[in-house]
C-alpha cells in the first residue's frame, strides 16, 4: 500500500499546534509527549497501515482501536492482528539516533524491523520505545511490523472498563474494548548519546529535582546541561554529569519562584542538553507544587484544599479510549472547569498525556489511576503492579497530579479484601512499591471501602433516598457509622466498611468521598446533584468530593453532559453554584424532583448556613425571594421578599444556622442568595415548591 501522509518537522511544538498544512490527513498530528518536547526533530506515523486480520488484509487508521469505527476496521473480538507499513527514516537527520515510540497499544505487542524483532511489550495503557538505528538509520527505509495480541479474556490482564468474554463481576459498567494501537506511534531523531528519561520534583516551592537517566553511545560519564528556558526571568541553569549507569541528578533553583495552582497554573520549561559531538536537546515541563496530608486535611502549597471533583472516564464516541483529536481532550477540561470543579477523577485509565498537559496548562488537578484487572489471582496482581513504574516514569512530572489512585472497590481483589488475608497483601504491597516510586503525593490503594493502607480514606456511595443519604453522611463524619449498603448487582447488596480491619486507624487521615450521585433522568440525577453535594459540604470534616460522572458513555447514562457533549435538561440548575467556594446549605430534606417542598400555605421558615472555603473570613447577608417555577439559573434572580441580617463566614468553618422567613407563595421556585458587603451575589441555591404525590401504586401485586 501507499505510505500515509506523515509529519515531519524540526519547529518546536506548541500546545494548540494543528500543523494542517504539512499533515495532509493524518490523524492526531500533535506531538504526542508536549511534556518532554522533541518536535524540533520528530516524524508521525499515524495515518494508514495495513492490518492483516484472519485470512483478509484491511486498512486501519493508527491511532484508534480497531473496534472503533474511526479505525476504519471496527471489528469486536478480534484478539490477534498485525499492523504493517513502511517507514523511513529521513536523511536531515544523518548523525543522530533513531528511536520508535509507541504511547499504547492493548495489549502484548512484538514490534519488528525487515522481519527482525526488536521489541516485545506487554500492557496495553504503558508507553515503550526502542532505538532503531542500526536497522533504520537517517534515510533508510524498512518495514514495520505490529503483531498484536488482545486477549477476549481480560480476567488476569490490566484492562480497566474494557468489556471481557467471559464476563466481570462488574460487566454491567464495562464498554466496548480497545484494541491494538490507540495512542500516536512516532520516530523521534535523538543526539548520539541521548536522555532516555528525565524526572522533575518541584516540591520545595523554591527549584526543581532533576533526575534523568542516559541511553545511546556513551551514557557513563556524559555531561547534561540543565536550563530553565520559560517561566523564569533568570534562566537559571546547572551542569550535571552522569554516573557510570548512566543516571545524573542535580538542584535547579528557581529565581523568585512562582507556584503552581489551579488560580495560577504556571510552568516551567526546562531544556536538558548533553555535552556531545551530535548534541541530545529535549525539554521538559515542570511545576512548583507541593501537596500534603496534614492530620485529617489536603493542602497545597501550604494552603487547605477542598477536592471539588468528577469522575471522568475517557471515551469518545466512534473513537473508544482515543480521543478524536486534540481539542477534545482540552474540551473536556473546560467542561469540568466551567461546571465548577477543580479535579478531576480520571477513572481507572492511564490518559493520553497530552490530556495530562493540558491539565497542567489550565490549571485542573488530576487523581490518576491505572487500569486493573478483574479478577485475583498471581498473574493480575503482577500484571497490576508491573505498570507503576511506567506510571510514575511517564506521568510523574505533571504537576496537575495530586493523587495516585491504584485499585478501585476491590476489582481484580474478587470484593474480598476483609475476609483474604492474601488480597489486603495484595492492595498494601501496591501501595508499598508506588510509595517507594514516589513520595511526592499521597496513595489511595483500593478507592471506595475496605481501606488496608492508604493516605486517603475515600468512600464510595450511592443512595437515591435524600433522608437516608443525609443522615449516613451525618453518621460517617461523626464517626458514628463506618460502613455503607452497597449494591454490586441487581439483587446483591453489601454492607461495606470504609476500613478492611479493625487495627486501620479510624481518625488522623483525610476523609472524603470519590463517587457518588443517583436518579434515573438527567432533571433527577441534577436534583440529586445538588442535594446530595450540599450534604456533603455540610460537614467541615470531609476533605472533598467526586461526583459521577462527566458525560455518559455507551449505555451508561449517569454523565452531566451525553456522549456526544452536549448538554442536558438540568431543571434550571447551574452545577457551577453547587460547586462553588462559597455555597449555601439549607436545613430541608427534600420530598422529589421538583417539588422539594409543599407549597406553604403560610409564611415560610427554613435554616441556612454558609460553607465557605475562601482564604478569608467573608462577610454577608442572606436574600431570597420566589420565582415562577422552573426559573432558570441564567435568568436574573427574582426581587428579594426576605433576608437575613449580617453573618460571618469563617474560611472551612459551616455558618451556624441563619433563619430566613419568607411569605407564603403557589407552586414556584424560592431562590436563597447570598451578598457580600460590595453587594456581589458570592453564593446561591434554590427550593422548588410544588405539589408533593405519593407514588402510584396501583395494580402491585399483594
Amino acid at each position: 500500500m501507499t505510505s500515509p501522509p506523515e509529519l515531519l518537522t524540526d519547529a518546536p511544538a506548541t500546545i494548540d499546534e494543528t500543523a494542517a498544512d504539512t499533515v495532509g490527513e493524518v490523524p492526531r498530528p500533535q506531538f504526542p509527549r508536549p511534556d518532554r518536547d522533541r518536535s524540533h526533530r520528530w516524524l508521525s506515523l499515524n495515518g494508514l497501515w495495513d492490518l492483516e486480520i484472519e485470512d483478509d488484509v484491511v486498512t486501519v487508521t493508527v491511532p484508534f482501536a480497531w473496534e472503533t469505527s474511526a479505525s476504519g476496521v471496527a471489528r469486536t473480538w478480534l484478539e490477534r492482528a498485525t499492523y504493517r507499513r513502511t517507514v523511513t527514516a529521513p536523511a536531515r537527520w544523518s548523525g543522530h539516533r533513531v528511536v520508535l515510540c509507541f504511547g499504547a497499544v492493548h495489549h502484548e505487542a512484538r514490534v519488528l524491523l525487515e522481519g527482525q524483532q526488536v521489541a516485545h511489550h506487554v500492557g496495553g495503557y504503558t508507553p515503550f520505545e526502542i532505538d532503531v538505528t542500526d536497522l533504520l538509520p537517517p534515510g533508510a527505509t524498512a518495514r514495520l511490523e505490529v503483531q498484536v495480541h488482545a486477549p477476549a479474556d481480560k480476567r488476569q490482564i490490566a484492562h480497566g472498563k474494557q468489556r471481557s468474554v467471559p464476563r466481570t463481576d462488574y460487566d454491567g459498567v464495562c464498554f466496548t474494548p480497545s484494541s491494538g494501537i490507540w495512542q500516536s506511534v512516532w520516530l523521534e531523531g535523538r543526539g548520539r548519546t541521548y536522555v532516555e528519561h528525565a524526572g522533575l520534583n518541584g516540591d520545595l516551592l523554591n527549584g526543581f529535582e532533576v533526575t534523568g537517566r542516559l541511553g545511546g553511545d556513551t551514557p557513563a560519564g556524559t555531561r547534561v546541561t540543565a536550563r530553565i528556558v520559560e517561566g523564569s526571568a533568570a534562566h537559571e541553569s546547572i551542569e550535571l554529569t552522569a554516573d557510570a549507569d548512566g543516571h545524573f541528578s542535580g538542584w535547579l533553583p528557581v529565581g523568585r519562584p512562582r507556584p503552581w495552582s489551579p488560580d495560577d497554573p504556571h510552568l516551567y520549561r526546562i531544556e536538558l542538553a548533553t555535552a556531545d559531538e551530535v548534541p541530545d536537546v529535549v525539554t521538559l515541563t515542570g511545576g512548583l507544587r507541593r501537596i500534603e496530608v496534614i492530620g485529617e486535611q489536603l493542602w497545597l502549597n501550604d494552603s487547605r484544599l477542598y477536592l471539588r471533583g468528577i469522575l471522568d472516564q475517557g471515551y469518545w464516541p466512534g473513537t473508544g479510549m482515543t480521543a478524536p483529536d486534540d481539542e477534545a481532550l482540552l474540551h473536556d477540561l473546560r467542561i469540568a472547569r466551567d461546571h465548577g470543579y477543580n479535579l478531576v477523577r480520571k477513572h481507572i485509565k492511564l490518559e493520553d498525556p497530552r490530556w495530562l498537559h493540558h491539565a497542567d496548562t489550565v490549571g485542573m488537578l488530576v487523581w490518576a489511576e491505572p487500569p486493573a484487572p478483574s479478577r485475583f489471582g498471581a498473574d493480575g496482581v503482577r500484571a497490576f503492579e508491573e505498570q507503576l513504574p511506567a506510571m510514575v516514569e511517564r506521568d510523574g512530572n505533571h504537576p496537575s497530579i495530586v493523587v495516585w489512585g491504584l485499585y478501585n472497590e476491590e476489582w481484580g481483589l474478587d470484593w474480598d479484601i476483609p475476609g483474604s488475608p492474601e488480597r489486603a497483601k495484595a492492595a498494601r504491597a501496591a501501595y508499598e512499591k508506588l510509595r517507594s516510586l514516589d513520595e511526592s503525593r499521597p496513595i489511595v490503594e483500593n478507592s471506595g471501602w475496605s481501606h488496608v493502607l492508604t493516605d486517603l480514606v475515600d468512600w464510595h456511595y450511592y443512595d437515591e433516598d435524600p433522608g437516608s443519604w443525609a443522615r449516613n453522611l451525618a453518621d460517617l463524619a461523626a464517626g458514628h457509622r463506618e460502613d455503607f449498603p452497597v449494591r454490586l448487582g441487581a439483587d446483591f447488596v453489601v454492607d461495606k466498611s470504609l476500613y478492611a480491619n479493625d487495627s486501620h486507624p479510624r481518625t488522623g487521615l483525610p476523609l472524603l468521598n470519590s463517587e457518588y450521585g443517583a436518579g434515573f433522568t438527567s432533571l433527577e440525577r441534577a436534583w440529586h446533584l445538588r442535594w446530595q453535594t450540599q450534604e456533603l459540604r455540610r460537614h467541615d470534616r470531609f476533605a472533598g468530593y467526586v461526583y459521577t460522572e462527566l458525560t455518559d458513555i455507551e449505555h451508561e447514562m449517569a454523565g452531566l453532559l451525553d456522549y456526544d457533549r452536549r448538554a442536558k435538561d438540568l431543571g434550571g440548575l447551574n452545577p457551577r453554584d453547587v460547586n462553588a467556594d462559597t455555597v449555601l446549605v439549607v436545613d430541608l430534606v427534600p420530598a422529589a424532583a421538583g417539588a422539594d417542598i409543599p407549597v406553604p400555605t403560610e409564611e415560610l421558615t427554613l435554616g441556612v448556613h454558609v460553607s465557605h472555603h475562601g482564604p478569608t473570613p467573608l462577610t454577608g447577608r442572606i436574600r431570597a425571594g420566589w420565582a415562577p417555577a422552573g426559573h432558570p439559573a441564567n435568568r436574573p434572580l427574582p426581587a428579594a421578599s426576605a433576608g437575613s441580617g449580617s453573618l460571618t463566614a469563617l474560611p472551612f468553618t459551616l455558618t451556624d444556622t441563619v433563619t430566613v422567613r419568607v411569605p407564603a407563595s403557589g407552586p414556584a421556585r424560592l431562590w436563597l442568595w447570598l451578598v457580600d458587603d460590595e453587594n456581589h451575589i458570592r453564593a446561591r441555591t434554590f427550593v422548588d415548591a410544588a405539589p408533593v404525590e405519593e407514588p402510584n401504586r396501583r395494580g402491585a401485586r399483594p
